[in-house]
């Protein structure tokens, strides 16, 4: 094989990520939850801090997106584990920056927006598209990871700033994010918002309401929270999202361009 043919290879792989379908949002918005009760449960239940969880899931982190990344083809379990990484990362890495660092919810949120905005940014002038329709090169996929890593960890800012700064609590904060998903729904299916847009848009905004929601689980009663164990909360997110990825179509095919 000689190199042009190779590199047409490496540019024309089959897409890794899965189609949009509402089975994505509902199994997206669980491993939100999961990663807001999983990262809990090992910084604070396991009393081992932001710092230490921060350096155990980004550990994890690195080695699912490796597999992920040498894939040839999409898998749903694999997809869906990197995806979990990322939203456990995120929390710890929020609450590490936010509450360790004494950044602050708004100092957090305006970094980690900064961060994002930059990300999507050079991805588009890089490979000239942030559509997950050209997800089917390497550079695409890496440009991806860092774009969802940075989402999940604002998204994770975002919802502590709502619920406890704005004073919302965890189910009012729950109530606002859910609302604004709503009306991103809306738009897709009554105005010709780009599809591009718009997922990214809900993508970033399914992560507070994971927040919200898996704070709204196990936080104490007096802070608004139900008080259920988030080993207990961890495990049933977990069984649900392995269902429902055993039950729904898991596929790589059309997506929103």
């Amino acid at each position: 094989m000689n190199e042009h043919y190779l590199q047409f290879i490496e540019d024309h792989r089959a897409s890794k990520v899965p189609e949009i379908t509402l089975g994505f949002w509902l199994i997206k918005i669980l491993a939100t939850t999961l990663g807001e009760t999983g990262g809990d449960a090992v910084t604070m239940s396991m009393d081992l801090g932001y710092l230490v969880g921060t350096a155990i899931f980004a550990a994890i982190f690195a080695v699912a997106v490796a597999a992920q990344l040498g894939a040839r083809r999409y898998y749903p379990f694999l997809y869906w584990a990197v995806i979990v990484a990322t939203t456990t990362v995120g929390t710890t890495m929020a609450d590490f920056v936010d509450r360790s660092l004494g950044v602050g919810y708004p100092g957090g949120v305006l970094i980690l927006i900064t961060l994002l905005a930059l990300s999507l940014v050079l991805w588009h002038r890089t490979l000239g598209s942030v559509s997950i329709a050209s997800i089917t090169s390497r550079p695409a996929e890496v440009f991806y990871w860092v774009t969802i890593m940075f989402s999940q960890t604002l998204g994770t800012a975002l919802g502590d700033w709502m619920a406890d700064s704005a004073g919302l609590g965890y189910g009012g904060g729950a109530l606002v994010f859910g609302a604004a998903l709503a009306i991103v729904a809306g738009a897709y299916y009554w105005t010709s918002i780009s599809r591009t847009a718009l997922f990214w848009i809900a993508f970033i905004l399914t992560r507070p309401l994971g927040a919200t929601v898996g704070d709204f689980l196990d936080k104490p009663l007096n802070h608004g929270g139900l008080a259920l164990s988030r080993y207990v909360a961890s495990l049933a997110l977990a069984i649900a999202i392995v269902a429902l990825i055993s039950v729904l179509p898991q596929r790589a095919g059309r997506h929103p361009a």
